[in-house]
């Protein structure tokens, strides 16, 4: 029951915070999905930092590991909106937009968590 709860806890703060990045970022432009991007991006940099500490001589506990990527990184971050998305752009017709923002979010969300494994070894 704990768990479950830790996972709650965690994904209800995530999800409030990607409201709130998309919500400020994504109406700078329009049909440019800014704050999803920087939602994934910064979603991937922190659960490569969360698992690189937690593999790390066991910096983190199982319940702390839990909250934050299950929790928290799976209420921040937002595969199924950044689908829907992709879709509203293909419906536009903007063939190039769409390509770009689909190869950098995969390239930078990986190398992103890389960076993060990477940082939780300093």
């Amino acid at each position: 029951m704990k768990q479950l709860l830790l996972v709650f806890l965690g994904g209800g703060l995530g999800s409030v915070l990607r409201y709130y990045i998309s919500k400020t970022f994504n109406s700078f432009f329009h049909n440019i999905f800014l704050g999803t991007f920087i939602v994934n991006i910064i979603g991937c940099l922190v659960i490569g930092f969360v698992l690189g500490l937690s593999f790390k001589n066991n910096l983190l506990t199982q319940n702390q590991t839990l909250l934050l990527t299950t929790g928290f990184c799976g209420g921040f971050t937002t595969f199924s909106t950044f689908a829907f998305e992709g879709h509203s752009v293909l419906k536009t017709g903007d063939f190039l937009y769409f390509t770009i923002y689909t190869i950098l979010s995969i390239i930078i969300g990986i190398a992103s968590i890389a960076l993060g494994l990477w940082l939780s070894k300093l």
